[in-house]
């Protein structure tokens, strides 16, 4: 390190991987500094600085008296025994001696004691919660979530049908074949320990895994606008059950609350969703197969007017950053689900989710928020080919002009003059707004329906019928149904 950056590092001030220090005489104390780096993301610890970044010095006799310091805590008081580097950086203020401590790969790291140190800020802080303890371990290849036991689950807990036929597909011979027990089948397959489900076993096969384990389900919410904090929405649904269930749901969540386009198909096709529905079949196995099950939280899958977000709990495990999962490096961190899941969800494993997803839809931004433990997905929407239409008090609207296929739906639907909440009921639709949005302003845009009192569009008596254009659509259809 030249003096030059050495003078730039402490005018930034102490932040999570810098910290200054006048003196160090104290073994322990130099020890819980090293031991929070390497817990961390790693850092530099220069000596023979004040807290404010202004420069004290060291002399001769003090570097000498460090080295040796460094060398028998690194070795003796830091368990595992760590590496630091030190690079002693003369300035016309004084001697400055800059110790670099790299993240990890032993983690967790530990004092003569036990204790376990990680950095908070600029400061740091002893680790006692178990949460934070199993996560460092965790990241060691020490534990994984998915094979903690799911205490207090037994046997009873497990949908032993559901077991029963994944077992028949997998090994192509009824689990009663085997002459074992559920229990014991379930410890071979490393779903179980002396008759206790682990994680992965009771949410692949639990009759009702969120009587246990609440936090791990799926919150879905559809916006009208592209603001997380807007009041309004759409719909919305917490996605429970075992994670197949859950899959299947989430699928059927998107698929119903994104723009069908038809394309070339005709009429009677239900028509293309807007995004590729691969891309979301990754992405959303990614989410539940790969997030940080020691983390209780859900999943969150918001769809927004642009975009469609899946954000999992945890950030990506070790040293792996977005680029490398985008080229199709992995780290499984909950191998026993994966294993499984790979036969029981469209997984194909091998890290080559993310690929095929940005393959088939390039359109993708991937977030890896370190600080916010959270890894997120973002899928920007198709623009629509916008045009502005004004429904019966419901304001000027932006909305496609196209025909999609929620816009058939509608056509379908119609029979002569009918009210607003007529075709909303005709179409079993609870979200006033979702209906407009996504049905009415649309088939008004189109020029498929119009209004029996355009001149009125806030009438108590407005009603919509077909118009030249529907009937023609409509009569297609009824045509094409009667083809044999």
């Amino acid at each position: 390190m030249t003096e030059a950056e050495l003078l730039q590092t402490l005018a930034r001030g102490e932040d999570s991987q810098h910290q200054f220090k006048r003196d160090f005489t104290n073994a322990d104390a130099l020890a819980a500094e090293f031991i929070a780096f390497a817990n961390s993301m790693g850092g530099q610890l220069c000596v023979g600085v004040a807290d404010n970044g202004q420069i004290t010095g060291l002399t001769s006799a003090d570097v000498a008296r460090l080295n040796q310091l460094l060398s028998n805590t690194a070795s003796q008081n830091v368990r595992p025994p760590i590496n630091p580097v030190s690079d002693n950086v003369q300035t016309v203020h004084g001697l400055v001696m800059v110790i670099t401590v790299a993240e990890g790969l032993n983690k967790p790291y530990v004092d003569t004691q036990g204790r376990i140190w990680v950095k908070s800020g600029a400061d740091k802080r002893h680790v006692t919660a178990r949460e934070e303890m199993q996560r460092l371990f965790q990241a060691a290849g020490l534990v994984y979530a998915d094979e903690v036991p799911a205490r207090p689950a037994t046997v009873d807990d497990i949908d032993a049908v559901t077991f029963a036929q994944y077992f028949s597909q997998r090994y192509r011979k009824p689990a009663e074949a085997t002459g074992q027990s559920l229990s014991q089948l379930l410890q071979n397959l490393n779903l179980a320990r002396y008759g206790v489900p682990n994680l992965a076993g009771l949410l692949l096969f639990g009759k009702a895994p969120q009587i246990l384990k609440p936090a791990f389900v799926i919150k879905a919410v559809a916006f009208p606008g592209t603001v997380l904090h807007d009041s309004r929405y759409l719909d919305s649904e917490d996605l429970d059950g075992s994670l197949p269930e859950q899959y299947r749901r989430g699928i059927a969540f998107i698929k119903r609350n994104l723009r069908h386009v038809q394309g070339e198909r005709g009429f009677n096709s239900p028509g293309m969703l807007e995004v590729p529905e691969d891309v979301f079949e990754e992405l959303l196995v990614n989410a539940l197969v790969h997030r940080d099950y020691f983390i209780s939280a859900p999943i969150r899958l918001l769809i927004f007017a642009d975009r469609v977000e899946i954000i999992s709990p945890g950030h990506l495990p070790n040293h792996l950053d977005t680029e490398q999962i985008r080229y199709g490096l992995s780290n499984l961190r909950n191998p026993a689900l994966a294993s499984h899941a790979f036969h029981m969800l469209p997984y194909h494993g091998l890290g080559s989710g993310i690929p095929r997803a940005t393959a088939a839809w390039p359109k993708i931004e991937l977030i890896d928020d370190r600080r916010g433990n959270q890894f997120k997905v973002i899928v920007h929407r198709p623009e629509p080919n916008n045009r502005v239409v004004e429904s019966a008090g419901m304001g000027v609207t932006e909305v496609t002009g196209e025909v999609t296929g929620e816009v058939h739906r509608l056509i379908s639907v119609m029979s002569g003059e009918m009210k607003r909440l007529e075709i909303q009921d005709a179409l079993r639709l609870r979200h006033e707004e979702h209906f407009r949005d996504t049905y009415l302003l649309p088939a008004l845009a189109a020029g498929v329906i119009e209004m029996t009192q355009p001149d009125k569009p806030r009438s108590s008596k407005q009603r919509y019928r077909l118009t030249a254009h529907g009937l023609a659509l409509l009569a297609e259809k009824n045509n094409k149904g009667t083809e044999p």
